[in-house]
């Protein structure tokens, strides 16, 4: 676990150095984009010195660097207000459709993939396996194009979007966007489960256990189910740092108040301090997940040496 801290420490200060190279590679910045559609160079060269762009990119790392140490990760170049303050707007939301997406996505997961291991090469695990396969093979942005279509505008069952609508108070805006996110990792995870489940029952142990006279449920339940989470674990992280991006896509499409819309807004008005913040919480929050699954597929497994 000291190892694994460690790595994750070098790992976040390389997302950190990585996040403000890439905003500093950005075409334009937050001076032009305030300038307006006929900028004057100097109107921009004013706009730039008052917001301090035009100091050494070495100089503003320094700074930064220092601001995240002491909690602060800066102020917007477009309104003045702290980052923070953006991400505590945005945070409900999107923290409201990933709970619901992952409060799902295990249960459903796991029973599809115990379910087909059950029933190997029956029916049941041959139409299983085709559903998951299939709906894999389609983005999530397709899916919810169609999801919004014909549930939303055709058959009118469902809010086709979050418009005017409050999420807290009104959760059938999120029925179609947490079917979205749910979509592809559903069908990796239980495809995941079900291989690891069948390998189990083959095992040794679990022959010992049958002979002992343990029930077919506990034997699937208790031993067989633990060592085939591994893997899954592993993906169930990878799927965390998936619906970060997965979240952004999701809530453009279905106009979602949360952090993927305020990043949109941030990178369309170039307004770099708050694109710096929102990338370095995602990486930061990347990390951890890894860090969790390695030590949770390791109590699962510990005989298996599993890195993320």
């Amino acid at each position: 676990m000291g190892r694994r801290l460690l790595l994750g420490l070098g790992q976040t200060a390389a997302v950190v150095l990585f996040i403000f190279a890439l905003t500093e590679a950005l075409p334009g910045d937050a001076a032009v984009a305030l300038a307006g559609d006929q900028p004057d160079p100097a109107r921009i060269a004013r706009i730039r010195e008052t917001m301090g762009l035009d100091r050494p990119a070495a100089e503003r790392l320094a700074d930064w660097v220092v601001g995240l140490l002491h909690g602060d990760l800066g102020t917007s170049l477009v309104s003045g207000r702290p980052v923070t303050g953006y991400l505590a707007a945005g945070l409900g939301p999107t923290l409201l459709l990933a709970a619901a997406t992952l409060a799902l996505l295990v249960p459903l997961s796991v029973g599809l993939g115990v379910l087909a291991a059950r029933r190997e090469g029956g029916r049941l695990d041959r139409t299983v396996s085709a559903l998951t396969l299939a709906v894999h093979a389609v983005p999530e942005f397709a899916v919810g194009v169609l999801l919004a279509t014909v549930f939303g505008l055709w058959l009118g069952w469902l809010p086709p979007t979050a418009v005017g609508a409050d999420v807290f108070t009104e959760p059938a805006v999120l029925i179609l966007p947490v079917v979205v996110l749910l979509s592809r990792p559903v069908c990796t995870i239980s495809r995941l489960v079900r291989a690891g489940m069948i390998d189990a029952m083959a095992s040794p142990y679990v022959a010992q256990a049958r002979r002992y006279g343990v029930s077919g449920v506990r034997i699937t339940w208790t031993h067989a189910l633990p060592n085939a989470l591994a893997p899954a674990t592993q993906q169930l992280a990878r799927t965390c740092d998936w619906l970060l991006s997965g979240v952004i896509v999701v809530e453009a499409l279905f106009v979602i108040p949360g952090l993927g819309t305020v990043l949109i807004e941030a990178v369309a008005a170039r307004d770099i301090p708050v694109v710096q913040g929102m990338a370095v919480v995602f990486g930061v929050v990347t990390v951890v997940v890894n860090l969790a699954a390695d030590l949770a597929a390791r109590r699962f497994a510990p005989r298996s040496e599993v890195a993320a």
